[in-house]
């Protein structure tokens, strides 16, 4: 599902497994047309999602070319994955890079869904890197256009098919035909906050580059 997205993080008071109350700070992402839709949005969805204060402490705009949820799935991964051109002059080829968000239960499964989201991709690609995403949820937006209601119904359906991950039972899958290698692996924490801060667009409400809007 291609759109601008904005990763929206959001500061409450959360109960934890031990059934302790604790102050997290979590990302959603919302889909928005500008900084100032975005909070709207985020607190409209967490009010409904959070029945104590929340604050938002940070929207920026989030550097995923496309979001794609599958059913029984209840896990965000960080796909990379570098389209390849052939330059005919020079003989040689290039590479550009885009992320997408998919929804899977493990890095194995993240990797099959990411080919199954790339499927209809006319050129060469790879998967260079694959990382759990720290999102929490996703919110797409509905104009309220009839055409529209059933594309993102359908999105929130296969979104929330997900099972709780201690009931997901995983079942043995065939090795895909690109199988994991080395360098199909997870990114440290540290890799993806710094490709974070390199690469996605961040910006204050007046829309001035290079900061992001903070409360």
């Amino acid at each position: 599902m291609s759109a601008t997205w904005y990763e929206c993080k959001v500061k409450y008071r959360k109960i934890n497994e031990s059934g302790v109350q604790k102050m997290v700070t979590e990302p959603y992402l919302v889909d928005a047309i500008s900084y100032t839709e975005a909070e709207t949005r985020i607190n409209e969805e967490m009010s409904a999602y959070v029945s104590e204060e929340f604050k938002i402490m940070n929207i920026k705009v989030a550097n995923f070319a496309e979001i794609h949820p599958f059913e029984n799935s209840d896990r965000w991964f960080k796909s990379k994955v570098s389209l390849i051109a052939y330059d005919e002059e020079s003989g040689k080829e290039r590479k550009s890079n885009m992320y997408l968000l998919i929804q899977a239960n493990d890095v194995k499964e993240a990797f099959d869904n990411t080919n199954t989201a790339m499927k209809d991709t006319m050129g060469d690609y790879t998967i260079p890197a694959i990382a759990e995403s720290p999102i929490m949820d996703v919110f797409p937006y509905f104009s309220g256009e009839e055409g529209e209601l059933s594309q993102v119904e359908r999105f929130k359906t296969i979104k929330d098919s997900g099972a709780p991950a201690e009931e997901i039972v995983e079942e043995e899958k065939p090795v895909a035909e690109e199988t994991l290698t080395e360098e199909i692996v997870k990114e440290t924490e540290e890799e993806v906050l710094q490709e974070e801060e390199t690469e996605e667009e961040t910006m204050p409400i007046d829309e001035s580059p290079e900061k992001e809007y903070k409360f």
